[in-house]
């Protein structure tokens, strides 16, 4: 969500990328061998329900990648701008125009989407255009299952990672996405609005009906998605967003940031006014 990984560094989080995670029952021992730690991992994926196929073919040949841990561990406090010096970065006019197109191009798929979850289009698509400019923007190109491996062995935050290691396996299990597609950011953020693999599983809504739900390349499971997370997390339709309301509060199931809301909600009344 909020700059890749620094969505899980810093006190401002995203919901998508922490929230429920699957945390296995008995955690692997964090640290040491890494292979035999891949070996705990994949007793632990298969006790989880994972069959010995997926977790063979995930884990084959897979090592630590140092310039996860590297980035991760540079990582300092996003939001340190005001309000104004943020938002001018990232909702200027040739986003708000792209926006607008999207909202058109996709009024009708938007319009479903709303009167199932009760999410406005405006906040739909503004999310969507922050978190990876509609889907055109850079959504990750690094193998999940590597990186993931990667921050689970490292101890600093182990159960959350090996919670998330285990359900970007159940998304390999389910079908939603090959191997060669299980790719994303620095802490494994997926698609384009940016769900960790825990939230892929719990929020992930297969929209264009075809069975999967593919949160890389379907835009009816991306937009459908992120609205899912809106409604169960208290977002109601028809009220207001703005600070201080119920809806902005919900939000913060989203990002925990008031900037960064307040960013979404400026966004979304740009393109409101705009229709």
């Amino acid at each position: 969500m909020i700059n890749r990984i620094s969505a899980i560094a810093i006190a401002a989080v995203s919901f998508a990328s922490v929230a429920l995670t699957a945390t296995p029952s008995q955690a692997a021992k964090c640290g040491g061998d890494f292979q035999g730690f891949i070996a705990q991992m994949s007793q632990e994926a298969a006790a989880a329900g994972v069959s010995q196929g997926v977790i063979s073919q995930a884990f084959a040949g897979v090592t630590q990648d140092p310039a996860v841990l590297s980035f991760d561990r540079r990582q300092r406090g996003t939001f340190n701008k005001s309000f104004e010096q943020y938002v001018s970065t990232r909702v200027g006019q040739g986003r708000i125009s792209m926006g607008l197109q999207m909202m058109q191009r996709h009024a009708s798929l938007l319009s479903r989407i709303e009167q199932r979850f009760g999410v406005p289009p405006e906040i739909v698509v503004a999310i969507w255009g922050l978190e990876s400019d509609f889907g055109k923007g850079d959504i990750g190109k690094m193998p999940v299952i590597r990186t993931l491996s990667t921050m689970a062995h490292d101890c600093r935050r182990t159960e959350l990672f090996q919670g998330e290691l285990i359900a970007a396996l159940k998304i390999l299990q389910r079908g939603d996405l090959p191997q060669r597609d299980l790719v994303g950011a620095y802490a494994g953020e997926l698609g384009q609005t940016q769900f960790l693999p825990s939230s892929y599983i719990k929020y992930g809504v297969d929209f264009d009906g075809n069975g999967h739900v593919d949160l890389r390349h379907s835009v009816p499971d991306v937009l459908a998605s992120t609205a899912n997370l809106l409604k169960t997390a208290g977002f109601k339709g028809g009220q207001p967003y703005g600070e201080g309301t119920a809806n902005f509060e919900a939000m913060r199931e989203w990002n925990r940031a008031t900037i960064y809301r307040k960013t979404i909600g400026y966004f979304a009344d740009r393109l409101a006014a705009g229709r």
